[in-house]
């Protein structure tokens, strides 16, 4: 009796899922989009409790959103899909946490918890003729934001700074979720490059 009363609380999102999942294994982007928006949290939530760096959490989440629609067709159990992303999500962020191991380097996350922004991790890395202040960067870095184009420094602001979630913010530039989060992605990679001789 349990298991029954169990399955029909559990059912309307489950049925959701499956019916997200079957139409973006059709073809229809807006499904995978309703997809994106019902776990995008959850998802950055977890690679961030792993990663413990937003930067590095935004990008495996993305990834891992990639990953989750090419793979989609193989997935069984469609009403499954919020646990089977999640379990992507946590394989590529301890991959990425193994891989940065011995890297130190300047932290583009805007929003750590102590609110510091962009901080040097281990300034004993970096070249005395390479060595810049934190005033230093944050001009660089705030000169690169405004060299992007318009499109990738509205996403980037509006969902690294000001923490929007991306629905609205597509909603705002007119256009995709998906956009917003391609957008997010480039100029996130724009300024690593950008900075790198900082890093």
């Amino acid at each position: 009796m349990s298991t029954v009363t169990e399955s029909i609380e559990q059912s309307p999102g489950d049925r959701d899922d499956a019916k997200l999942v079957a139409a973006a294994c059709r073809g229809e982007r807006s499904a995978f989009d309703a997809l994106i928006v019902r776990y995008q949290r959850q998802a950055t939530s977890v690679a961030y409790r792993l990663l413990n760096n937003m930067d590095d959490a935004l990008e495996v989440t993305q990834d891992a959103f990639l990953r989750a629609y090419e793979k989609l067709a193989s997935l069984d159990k469609t009403e499954r899909f919020g646990p089977w992303l999640l379990r992507i999500v946590s394989n590529m962020s301890l991959n990425k946490r193994r891989s940065r191991a011995l890297r130190r380097g300047i932290s583009l996350d805007t929003d750590d918890e102590d609110g510091g922004g962009i901080q040097p991790v281990d300034t004993s890395a970096v070249r005395p003729d390479e060595a810049a202040s934190a005033n230093d960067v944050k001009r660089l870095m705030q000169q690169a934001i405004d060299e992007l184009p318009d499109m990738q420094r509205k996403a980037l602001i509006l969902f690294c700074m000001e923490q929007r979630p991306q629905k609205e913010i597509a909603e705002t530039l007119k256009c995709s979720v998906e956009a917003v989060k391609w957008h997010v992605f480039t100029a996130r990679k724009k300024l690593k490059e950008r900075l790198k001789d900082y890093l």
